[in-house]
């Protein structure tokens, strides 16, 4: 008998464990703040004619809407070059700054045309201006608890810093190269520009988390483009299939910023790590699976 409880009791811890990982299925629709204001996926894609479908052409990209139907005119991104990381990225321990030089053309054939140029031409406010763009998250009043109260920005290059300033904002790019080995990376292999997550600690990683990263393929690099980190079709669930991607519970997922994992920062538990599991995909030396811990992901 007691043992039949014993048994009981482990199922239902289980249960409650897993269902504290698995979020309900969100109310709201998943595009949250790419509804647009109503207009919905017509203010990306125009189902005709590219930008001058949504009367936003103003002359410079002479294939607009060719490639997935991009609606929003990105002439004034062409062959623009941003800075961005800082002095204080690491690649391979070194301190560095990432240039990239964005494509001269929207048929051009690297990851940073629709993994940036598509973004930043609703997402700059540097070069790309007045986009539909408030500037302000529109997460944040949902977030109240986990944020401070002044104005999240939501413009890159005009945040309230110097106009022109990406030095604050995470690497991307061509140059933003992910590697495998030595002390900040993970014990993975690399072959074509593609992740394999084989090694011993990588493989546990996996296991305990996940590898939901979306790295760009430049020739033989993979890279760190907007896209590797979000997901522009669904601001707040990821849904998870349990298998040689992620060790996880099947299910749907909470997250936040259209964020492409697992990554929900009103989880406030105290041992919740989660949302530094997510960063720990790319920046392997600082998982619990490459410094001795067997934590795994906490809820």
């Amino acid at each position: 008998m007691k043992r039949n409880l014993l048994i009981a009791a482990m199922f239902l811890a289980s249960a409650a464990f897993a269902a504290a990982q698995i979020g309900a299925a969100p109310s709201t629709d998943v595009l949250g703040a790419h509804l647009n204001y109503g207009r919905g996926c017509a203010a990306c894609h125009a189902p005709h004619s590219g930008a001058r479908g949504n009367g936003d052409y103003k002359g410079a990209d002479s294939n607009t809407g060719n490639e997935i139907l991009w609606g929003e005119d990105v002439g004034s991104l062409f062959s623009q070059t941003i800075l961005s990381g800082g002095t204080l990225a690491r690649t391979g321990g070194a301190q560095t700054s990432y240039t990239e030089t964005l494509p001269a053309s929207m048929m051009a054939t690297t990851p940073d045309v629709t993994g940036m140029l598509t973004c930043l031409s609703c997402h700059d406010g540097n070069y790309a201006k007045g986009a539909m763009m408030k500037n302000v998250l529109y997460e944040q009043s949902l977030l109240s608890s986990n944020y401070g109260t002044s104005p999240i920005p939501t413009l890159l290059g005009n945040d309230g810093t110097s106009v022109g300033n990406y030095l604050n904002d995470h690497p991307v790019g061509l140059n933003a190269i992910v590697t495998c080995g030595g002390q900040y990376n993970w014990d993975c292999t690399e072959s074509a520009g593609v992740i394999s997550m084989t090694g011993a600690n990588s493989s546990r990683f996996v296991t305990n988390y996940g590898f939901f990263v979306a790295l760009g393929v430049n020739g033989s690099n993979a890279v760190v483009v907007c896209t590797t980190c979000h997901n522009q079709h669904s601001m707040n669930v990821v849904k998870v299939t349990n298998g040689a991607k992620s060790g996880l519970t099947s299910g749907n997922y909470t997250t936040f910023f259209f964020i492409l994992a697992p990554y929900n920062v009103q989880d406030q538990s105290a041992g919740s790590n989660q949302t530094a599991q997510f960063c720990r995909q790319c920046h392997g030396g600082e998982a619990n699976e490459s410094n001795g811990s067997t934590a795994v992901t906490n809820w």
